[in-house]
C-alpha cells in the first residue's frame, strides 16, 4: 500500500522548522546574504530548539530523525534561506561517514561533541582539482606507526572557517586507487590545519565555504574512520542518504520562488487586470507547481527508499538531479514574472535565482547525476 500521509510527529516537526524559518531565518535572511557573515545567532537558536544534529541516534544526544523526517525540515529551513539553513545542517553530512564506518569508541567522542557542546563539523573532499571526481583527490595520508601524517588541500568547503573538527578523505595507497582512499577525523587545533581563503560567493552567502590547508597533520591512527581503503565505500554511502538532501533544499528555494512569483502575479496588473490573467504568465505558473511538486515527490522516494534500507543511489541521483534543475528553472522563471523588478535586489526573487544555481553543482553535478543514472540503468 502507498502512503502519502504524513504521521503526527512528521507533521508536528515539519511545523517547528517553518515557524522557526519564518520568524528566524527568513526576516534576516538579505541582511546574510549582502553581510556573506556566519549566521552564529540563528545556529545558536536552531541548535536549542532542536533542529540541529537530526540524523544522529539518541545515544549521542541527537534526534534519531529517519531520512524522510529529516528531510520535511531542510525544505521548511531552505525556504527561509538555504546558505542559512546549509549553516544549521552541515553538522548532518559531516557525521554520516562517522556513523557509516566509525568504531563506537570514535562515535563516542565526536557524535557527543556535536550534541552536547554545541560545536560544528565538516566534511572534507572537494579539492583545487577533484570535485566531482571524488576518485581524484590528491590528499595523502602516509602511514608512520600508530599514527598518520597527511597533507593536501580541501576546496569549497561549508563550515571550514567555523568548524571544530574535519571529516577528511586522503589516499593511503594511491596504487589502489579509490580502494586505496581512508577517511579521517581531524581536530581544528591540531598543529598544520589551517583554514584556508574564505570564497565570496555569487550564492548561498550566508553558508561558510572556504579551503582546507592540511600541513603535515598528525592524526592519531584511533581517529581512522574504518578500516584503510574504505574511504571511498564510506563516501558514497553518504551520498545516497545526502543527495535527497540538497534535492529537497532545492525544492525548499524553488517552492519560495514559486510563492513570490504567485503572490507578485496576482497584484501586479497590466493592461488592466493581474498579470496573472495572462496565459503566458498562468502557464509559468503552472509549470512550477507541477515541477517542484514532482521533484518533492522524488525527493521523498529516495528517502523512503533509504529509511526502507533499500538500495537507493539511481533515486537519490534522480532527486539531487531534478530538483536541482528544477530549482534553477523555477528561480529564474519567478525573476520573469517580477520582470524588470525581479532584477533588482529589493525585491526578493533576485537573491533565490543566485542561491539556486549551486545546486546543480555540489554534492556531484547535474552532469555527474545523469552518468550515475545512465550506468545504473545500463547495468542494473
Amino acid at each position: 500500500m502507498v502512503e502519502f500521509n504524513l504521521t503526527e510527529e512528521q507533521r508536528a516537526i515539519r511545523d517547528l522548522a517553518h515557524e522557526f524559518a519564518q520568524k528566524e531565518i527568513a526576516p534576516v535572511a538579505a541582511e546574510y546574504d549582502v553581510s556573506a557573515k556566519f549566521p552564529w545567532p540563528i545556529v545558536d537558536k536552531a541548535f536549542e530548539v532542536g533542529l540541529m544534529n537530526l540524523n544522529l541516534p539518541e545515544k549521542y544526544g541527537g534526534a534519531d530523525l529517519p531520512l524522510l523526517s529529516e528531510m520535511l525540515v531542510t525544505e521548511e529551513l531552505c525556504w527561509g534561506c538555504a546558505g542559512i539553513a546549509i549553516s544549521i545542517t552541515l553538522n548532518q553530512l559531516a557525521a554520516l561517514p562517522i556513523l557509516i564506518g566509525a568504531e563506537e569508541a570514535l562515535k563516542q567522542k565526536y557524535l557527543n561533541r556535536l550534541t552536547r557542546e554545541k560545536q560544528l563539523a565538516s566534511y572534507c573532499v572537494s579539492e583545487p582539482a577533484a570535485a566531482s571526481d571524488v576518485a581524484g583527490i590528491e590528499t595523502v595520508a602516509k602511514r608512520y606507526g600508530q599514527e598518520y601524517v597527511i597533507s593536501g588541500t580541501k576546496n569549497f568547503i561549508s563550515n571550514a572557517s567555523v568548524a571544530n573538527f574535519y571529516v577528511v578523505f586522503a589516499y593511503t595507497d594511491r596504487e589502489k586507487k579509490h580502494k586505496g582512499m581512508s577517511a579521517f577525523i581531524i581536530d581544528r587545533e591540531w598543529t598544520g590545519v589551517i583554514p584556508g581563503r574564505k570564497d565570496d560567493k555569487m550564492g548561498q552567502r550566508a553558508s561558510d565555504t572556504a579551503q582546507l590547508i592540511l600541513d603535515e597533520v598528525k592524526v592519531p591512527i584511533a581517529n581512522r574512520i574504518g578500516a584503510e581503503g574504505e574511504g571511498f565505500k564510506i563516501a558514497m554511502k553518504a551520498f545516497d542518504r545526502s543527495r535527497p538532501g540538497v534535492g529537497v533544499s532545492a525544492v525548499g528555494v524553488a517552492r519560495r520562488a514559486m510563492e513570490h512569483a504567485v503572490d507578485y502575479a496576482k497584484v501586479r496588473t497590466t493592461f488592466g487586470v493581474p498579470i496573472g490573467s495572462h496565459q503566458a504568465i498562468a502557464f509559468k505558473l503552472a509549470d512550477m507547481g507541477m515541477k517542484v511538486a514532482a521533484a518533492r515527490h522524488l525527493v521523498w522516494h529516495a528517502a523512503w527508499l533509504y529509511d526502507q534500507g533499500r538500495r537507493n543511489t539511481r533515486e537519490a541521483s534522480f532527486a539531487k538531479c531534478f530538483a536541482a534543475d528544477t530549482c534553477m528553472e523555477v528561480t529564474t522563471e519567478a525573476v520573469q514574472v517580477f520582470g524588470g523588478y525581479g532584477y533588482v535586489r529589493e525585491y526578493p526573487v533576485e537573491k533565490l535565482m543566485r542561491d539556486a544555481k549551486v545546486f546543480q553543482i555540489y554534492e556531484g553535478t547535474s552532469e555527474i547525476q545523469r552518468l550515475i543514472i545512465a550506468r545504473d540503468m545500463l547495468t542494473g
